[in-house]
């Protein structure tokens, strides 16, 4: 399975409506991660607490189903200070998706997320839905991609690819799923611990940020 682990600067500026790198204050480092898919039982919460015990934010970009079966943890990340996103009511692929059909999905998901974020599913969306999109949403992309949904790598080497392409500013992607748990479980720790040893703090990405 092939994806990049760190987009670069060329691409990014290919689309430069996208999100791809978050505010960086002066005298400050900072990081902003990103968890994709859920909110999800048992590893949903798993995470908050983790998150907690560093005073760490983050952004949940949520699918809307995954909200209307759990409310209750949906409630918690809000309730921790943390940001949430649209991330479609059933993870549907923009490429393989009718675009009407697609918006219709997104505004399914709106009922159930209120957020002016937004992640296309696999990163994968036409243009003509993001120029939809873009009248209503900040779209979100990232820079690093930590890979835990690949189970063809190890947790150690979902951690390189993290700690190897992380600086300032980077918005990185991991998954709050069944699928990732176990990459995700390794992961998430370690990071925590490494960067906050830096003196990173990890912030919640808002509607105004820019790189």
């Amino acid at each position: 399975m092939y994806y990049p682990i760190k987009i670069p600067k060329w691409f990014q500026k290919l689309f430069p409506a996208y999100l791809w790198r978050g505010a960086t204050g002066q005298n400050k480092k900072q990081l902003y991660l990103t968890f994709d898919d859920g909110p999800i039982p048992q590893i949903t919460p798993w995470v908050l607490d983790q998150l907690r015990a560093y005073k760490a934010k983050a952004t949940f970009f949520c699918v809307g189903a995954n909200v209307q079966k759990n409310k209750a943890i949906y409630q918690r990340i809000l309730n921790e200070g943390h940001q949430v996103g649209n991330h479609t009511f059933n993870h549907v692929n923009g490429w393989k998706t009718k675009h009407q059909d697609y918006i219709t999905n997104v505004t399914a998901c709106r009922e159930q997320v209120e957020s002016k974020l937004f992640r296309p599913p696999y990163g994968r969306l036409k243009w003509q839905q993001a120029k939809e999109l873009r009248k209503d949403y900040k779209i979100v992309m990232w820079e690093v991609l930590a890979g835990d949904f690949d189970a063809s790598i190890t947790g150690e080497q979902c951690w390189q690819n993290v700690c190897q392409s992380a600086k300032n500013g980077s918005i990185i992607v991991l998954h709050d799923s069944q699928k990732s748990w176990q990459h995700l479980s390794y992961v998430l720790p370690k990071l925590l611990e490494h960067y906050h040893r830096q003196g990173f703090t990890f912030e919640a990405i808002t509607i105004e940020d820019e790189s």
